[in-house]
């Protein structure tokens, strides 16, 4: 149970809050709610239309924090309970969205319908009623970096300059409108200048997070298992399905894109420092990710073999990797960043956070869950077919 005599960073004690949590039962939700419950004296006002990720939290009535968590199953497009939850909040946290790059181009008009038209009415009533509003955002907005406009060979794209993600200098550089995988970073990018604008005209006192790569247990489904057997979740989670089902990981246009990676519980507690010091965080957005994570998408697909191989005690694929085009994997109207390293000077500076877990550390947790979540499930689901 959480001391009540926890201090911000500037030595203050920090006062329980109600915070009204939308996404609370989604893989970033659900470990911000454990750290609420077994850190803090905050309450939290769950919604979602699913709560299966939090049920561990919410039963048996028992557990210690059972009066500080709250379950509402509310669909935020069309429920007039909304606002009355917002109003009864210090703090609304807005993790509802569509997020996966599957759906982008597939459905690009719920993408961009769940990322903007539906986070409308929650920035409207946090401003309209003053409450203090977290909004998560996506490393997306920031689209392709200036250097992958430069020749291949060109030394400048070895600069940070060029390729070093900040959040008040660098551009954010989307494809042509026909390339729909930028619907999602669109609507991202236009919800945030609202906010930014509703800050500016209204007085709305917010922050704004822009994750890069969140990894950790109960992150995504696995097609078939917890999501639908068509799902193409992101790529962590599709390289796991591949590990489990005993399949080549499939590397789209050779893997050659570079990513970074940050463990979920370092992230979370990104987020636990926004919340518990609002002068420091308000009219601030923040990139939480791990500069020193950084991978091409085909060396996580060896990592990832190499240590799922170490947690499951099943010796690789001989061939543990195929390579196909975007077209195949995606679809029509794919496109893609080539390069997103994030620019920590602003979370440091205003927070003093830092992440803390290596790579492999990160994917050994991530693995050593999916398995033991899912391997002995894949393989009845292997087996039924053949057994009818």
């Amino acid at each position: 149970m959480a001391s009540a005599a926890r201090l911000d960073l500037d030595g203050n004690p920090i006062k329980p809050m109600t915070i009204c949590m939308i996404g609370a039962g989604g893989f970033i939700g659900s470990h911000l709610c454990e750290k609420l419950m077994a850190e803090t004296t905050h309450k939290v006002l769950a919604v979602d239309v699913y709560n299966d990720k939090i049920k561990h939290l919410l039963e048996p009535a028992t557990h210690p924090w059972s009066d500080r968590i709250q379950f509402y199953r509310v669909n935020i497009k069309h429920d007039s309970r909304l606002e009355g939850l917002i109003k009864m909040a210090d703090l609304t946290i807005n993790l509802a969205a569509i997020c996966t790059p599957a759906d982008y181009n597939t459905r690009p008009l719920d993408t961009i319908y769940s990322n903007f038209i539906d986070a409308l009415p929650v920035v409207k009533y946090c401003s309209e009623n003053n409450k203090r509003l977290i909004h998560f955002s996506t490393c997306e907005v920031y689209g392709k970096t200036i250097g992958s406009f430069l020749p291949k060979d060109s030394p400048l794209r070895q600069d940070p300059a060029y390729y070093l993600l900040s959040e008040d200098a660098s551009p954010c550089i989307f494809g042509p409108i026909e390339k729909q995988r930028w619907s999602y970073a669109c609507a991202k990018q236009l919800i945030e200048r609202l906010i930014y604008a509703e800050g500016a005209e209204n007085g709305l006192e917010f922050a704004i997070v822009r994750p890069f790569n969140w990894i950790g247990p109960r992150m995504d489904f696995i097609p078939g298992i917890d999501g639908p057997s068509e799902g193409v979740p992101r790529v962590l989670a599709c390289f796991s399905n591949n590990l489990l089902r005993r399949e080549p990981l499939k590397l789209v246009d050779g893997g050659e894109s570079q990513r970074t990676f940050v463990y979920i519980k370092d992230a979370i507690e990104a987020v636990s420092l926004m919340i518990d010091n609002p002068g420091r965080a308000n009219g601030h957005i923040f990139n939480v990710g791990n500069p020193n994570n950084e991978v091409t998408v085909r060396q996580l697909a060896e990592m990832m073999t190499e240590v799922y191989a170490k947690v499951s005690g099943e010796p690789p694929l001989e061939a543990p990797t195929v390579d196909v085009s975007s077209k195949e994997f995606y679809g029509e109207g794919y496109d893609d960043s080539d390069k997103r390293i994030p620019d920590m000077t602003i979370i440091n500076k205003q927070l003093g956070w830092n992440p803390k877990t290596s790579l492999w550390d990160l994917l050994e947790s991530t693995l050593t869950y999916q398995h033991r979540t899912y391997a002995e499930a894949i393989k009845q689901a292997i087996a039924k077919p053949t057994a009818s």
